[in-house]
């Protein structure tokens, strides 16, 4: 360990493990630790079941759920968008070689107590009873319009510039409320309604990315790997070890050393590995960073698939809640998936609810999503704080992930991936070096 490295990245969080495939392309000398014995670290894959019953110091799980070994429970569930940020830096830096991708089987949309299939395409959308005849029409022109918007090309415009503040551009569409509530939170998946006064080009780009996403697969937008997301820092893991980084699990951080008010090392025991800057996830640094809210989240063991109002139950699905819909400033979210994707055994289901605290009794809030899980074998539920750095680390090298947010998709965790890595590099990641899709990967058969 009494070596110098560029960089040391302490925790093995999806965050930490994407930026050390993206510095290790970069060449950069990686020491990656963790204090844990298990990658992952707040977003970790419980693997036996045996082990999530532990974590809630609940005695081990009766026999019916199955072999321990068949569950793969994440923590913190999140949807990679099939033409979204993650995927591209995902193989940019190679790691797809060691995963398989599955289409998740369905996006739905909660409205007035029911829930709605998101429309895949336009023949779903004239037939789907989330809208009336006339406000599909409005609602047609609105996705024709956005998908001809080209910030480059004035007369894609319409007379909405790009700066039109978003509500006024729908307001031009005559959109009806549930309409701008399912449209802003189910297929631009902003989180609140601040968006609705914000430059309308964000919001364009944000559908655009949804439906370039559902075009991939037909389904849904959104991918999830094989056996869970704790494949991944374990494929990072693998790959590290091809740019010559070393992991080290079950080791101990006992100290960030300075000098002078710069990062020049970390301690472990009485080892000490140098280095010329370190990235971390919140819990390596808490004199670093504030509480900016808090986020509850319910890991619900089921024996059925959600019930989604039609003849046929997905296996996968996430559905949102807008937060107008139950009368609150944050939307809530919630997703399954079952054997197909191998994370249960056959015949059971995990689920999560999710959303950002706002009052004093956090579980009454997800009680909209929990709803739509019943009956539910067993439950798991979480309170976490949300930080973020204090600051910007370019003066102290000490660079600082934020927290994992309510969403149950990877767009906002991938904008802080990139942020740091243009804090650490000094310059933005550069996409157009990712010249290859999905479509090129080995496993691509597997994602149809």
């Amino acid at each position: 360990m009494d070596e110098e490295y560029d960089v040391i990245l302490l925790g093995t969080g999806l965050k930490e493990c994407v930026l050390a495939g993206l510095l290790g392309v970069a060449g950069k000398k990686i020491l990656h630790m963790d204090r844990n014995k298990y990658y992952g670290g707040e977003s970790a894959s419980m693997t036996p079941l045996e082990d999530l019953y532990t974590k809630f110091n609940l005695p081990p799980p009766p026999a019916d759920t199955g072999r321990g070994r068949d569950w793969n429970v994440d923590l913190i569930p999140k949807f990679l968008m099939a033409n979204g940020l993650l995927v591209k830096l995902l193989i940019h830096t190679g790691v797809t070689r060691y995963l398989e991708f599955k289409c998740i089987e369905g996006s739905y949309v909660y409205k007035g107590q029911k829930i709605y299939k998101v429309p895949a395409d336009e023949k779903e959308a004239l037939s789907s009873s989330l809208m009336g005849l006339f406000e599909k029409r409005r609602f047609r022109n609105l996705i024709v319009w956005v998908n001809d918007y080209d910030e480059n090309d004035p007369k894609t415009y319409k007379d909405i510039s790009p700066n039109t503040r978003t509500i006024d551009a729908f307001k031009k569409y005559d959109l009806s409320q549930d309409t701008i509530d399912f449209t802003g939170h189910a297929l631009a998946l902003h989180s609140d309604d601040d968006y609705l006064e914000k430059p309308v080009l964000e919001s364009v780009k944000r559908i655009k990315l949804y439906s370039e996403s559902l075009a991939r697969y037909g389904k849904s937008p959104y991918l999830y790997p094989l056996y869970g997301l704790g494949e991944l820092p374990q494929g990072f893991a693998r790959l590290s070890a091809i740019y010559g980084g070393t992991y080290m699990l079950d080791k101990s951080v006992d100290e960030i050393v300075y000098e002078n008010g710069v990062v020049v090392g970390v301690r472990s025991g009485d080892q000490t590995a140098r280095c010329k800057a370190v990235i971390c996830d919140p819990s390596y640094a808490q004199d670093k960073v504030k509480k900016v809210g808090r986020v509850i989240r319910a890991i619900c063991l089921l024996r059925h698939p959600v019930n989604v109002g039609s003849n046929t139950s997905p296996g996968s699905i996430q559905i949102i809640i807008p937060q107008k819909q139950v009368q609150r400033h944050n939307d809530i979210y919630v997703c399954c998936m079952g054997q197909t994707n191998m994370v249960t055994p056959k015949d059971w289901y995990v689920a999560l609810v999710s959303t950002t605290v706002e009052t004093d009794n956090p579980e009454n809030e997800i009680k909209p999503g929990l709803a739509l899980l019943e009956p539910i074998y067993q439950k798991f539920v979480t309170v976490n704080d949300l930080y973020e750095p204090i600051d910007d680390g370019t003066t102290s090298k000490l660079f600082i992930t934020s927290s994992y947010d309510a969403t149950t998709h990877f767009e906002s965790t991938c904008l802080d991936i990139l942020d740091v890595y243009r804090r650490y590099m000094g310059e933005p990641f550069d996409f157009s070096k990712v010249t290859r899709g999905l479509e090129a990967e080995e496993n691509q058969d597997e994602a149809h």
